[in-house]
């Protein structure tokens, strides 16, 4: 793990992997997105840089990071990952959180 992540980044991709979760992975498939505080915050997973960082849902770090992740290909995937967080909890805001994207244009380029 790079020296800057967090320990409890750490503690959660370890719990995901173990399947306490399921967040991270699910029959080998690599997440995204692993959700924190009811969906106010949330651990973005980068495959293009190897780095997990921790954003608010709302701002326009969080934008960005997925902005340049859908730009690698990876658009219809975490798109996907919103659309079930919505149905699995739909009182976090997952729903108006991939509307926020979209209305940024993140997808279109997808």
């Amino acid at each position: 793990m790079a020296s800057n992540t967090s320990k409890t980044a750490r503690a959660s991709v370890r719990a995901g992997q173990a399947g306490a979760s399921g967040a991270l992975s699910v029959l080998g498939e690599f997440k995204y997105l692993i959700p924190l505080n009811k969906g106010k915050h949330v651990y973005v997973r980068n495959l293009t840089n190897g780095k997990t960082v921790h954003l608010s849902t709302t701002s326009d770090a969080f934008v960005e990071e997925i902005r340049v992740l859908a730009g690698a290909g990876h658009a219809a995937k975490i798109r996907a990952e919103l659309q079930a967080l919505a149905a699995s909890t739909p009182t976090d805001g997952w729903d108006a959180t991939e509307k926020r994207l979209v209305d940024a244009g993140v997808f279109e380029a997808a």
